[in-house]
């Protein structure tokens, strides 16, 4: 089944790769957004989301992904700073660390699927899980 995939992302070409291996996977992307208020005005909703822990308006990517959570969006944050978000965040999946190699995000998307349809999955290699009280 495909998913609605949200990526947040303040560098446009990271942005563009992953945008590029969701719709080779049959998925859609249902916005990109480089800020917290560009997530807030995105209408579409999403099955899942890619976001970055830095973005243009700061830190906020932690509290994107707990809101979005919420929702019951599937989270996975991208971050060449892992450890700002290692103890998890409500709500999220997990946390994968920057540069992110293609089979990674390719791994990183498959798992984020499963879990929206509540199967287990295989998470990347490079990738900690969130403990089961995060999700």
């Amino acid at each position: 089944m495909n998913k609605r995939i949200l990526i947040v992302e303040d560098q446009f070409l990271i942005a563009m790769a992953i945008e590029d291996a969701v719709l080779e996977l049959g998925h859609h992307v249902s916005g990109i957004a480089a800020s917290r208020r560009d997530v807030e005005r995105l209408d579409e909703e999403a099955d899942i989301a890619f976001v970055d822990v830095n973005l243009l308006d700061g830190p906020t990517g932690p509290l994107i992904g707990r809101d979005l959570a919420a929702k019951g969006c599937c989270v996975i944050f991208m971050t060449a700073n892992p450890e700002s978000v290692a103890n998890g965040i409500e709500g999220t999946l997990g946390v994968i660390s920057k540069p992110v190699r293609d089979l990674d995000l390719i791994s990183a998307i498959e798992f984020a699927s499963c879990r929206c349809e509540g199967r287990v999955g295989l998470a990347p290699r490079n990738m900690k899980v969130f403990e089961p009280s995060f999700q």
